[in-house]
């Protein structure tokens, strides 16, 4: 057979196998390009296709500036509590708003790329702005029928020595989802907290509306305590922000596939 001819063979062979077999698991865990497209031949699926995913970066900039909208109470699951808060930050400043808005905007673009639909809770890191209310974040992908919901927090502990991260969930149905990006965050590097009760990594807790009101699998992660100054220096870098990303779209990732 010429040399041309056995060429393209293979390659039509190889485009039918691709096909036949679906991504490999290597390749299903890395940040998948917008298209898997070779001489007009699609080799497989985006990983995420047709799943929405709610990211709710906390708080915003400006809730410290607007205090009577802030506090305003709204329904929260069965009771009313606060509109927002402003958050924690660095002890040199750095917002834990502006945190969250970094490692959820990261966090959108990579589950975009693996093919999934994104709805983000708020557009920007303002502040001149307030809110969204904690309703409006928990209700945010419902009449969707959205998939799953993540929520990105730093936690201001003032206790001493206590750094790493903890992932909440508002019910036992959540609370595997929250193991699952436990899990994902682990293998990144990331340690558990040290002054959450039980040590696993996990808490459930029945007070937070962003959970309380989604009517999908939520889960909202405190990804290190912004007053230590281990987790700071890595909250606070755009390397440690792309960590953070990566490894919760892993764990988005795992859950949903």
């Amino acid at each position: 057979m010429p040399l041309l001819l056995a060429l393209c063979a293979a390659a039509s062979l190889g485009s039918v196998l691709g096909s036949a077999v679906g991504p490999s698991p290597a390749w299903a865990d890395e940040v998948a390009p917008p298209q898997e497209v070779v001489a007009g031949h699609v080799l497989r699926p985006l990983p995420l296709t047709g799943r929405h995913v709610v990211v709710d970066p906390g708080h915003q900039l400006g809730n410290a500036r607007f205090p009577a909208e802030a506090a305003r109470l709204v329904e929260a699951g069965g009771f009313r509590k606060a509109c927002n808060t402003s958050g924690t930050a660095t002890d040199a400043g750095y917002a834990e708003a502006t945190f969250t808005w970094e490692v959820s905007r990261r966090l959108a673009e990579r589950l975009r790329r693996a093919g999934a639909t994104v709805t983000l809770t708020r557009d920007g890191d303002s502040p001149d702005r307030w809110g969204p209310c904690v309703d409006e974040r928990g209700t945010t992908g419902n009449a969707e029928g959205a998939d799953l919901k993540v929520s990105v927090h730093g936690d201001g502990s003032y206790a001493a020595g206590a750094h790493g991260f903890h992932v909440i969930a508002g019910d036992e149905a959540s609370l595997r989802v929250a193991a699952v990006v436990r899990g994902a965050l682990e293998d990144a590097g990331f340690a558990r907290a040290t002054y959450v009760a039980g040590g696993d990594g996990l808490d459930l807790r029945t007070d937070l509306a962003t959970l309380n009101l989604s009517q999908m699998p939520a889960v909202l992660v405190e990804l290190g305590n912004m007053r230590d100054a281990g987790d700071a220096a890595v909250m606070t870098s755009p390397a440690g922000q792309e960590r953070f990303a990566s490894a919760l779209a892993s764990g988005v990732r795992r859950w949903l596939r």
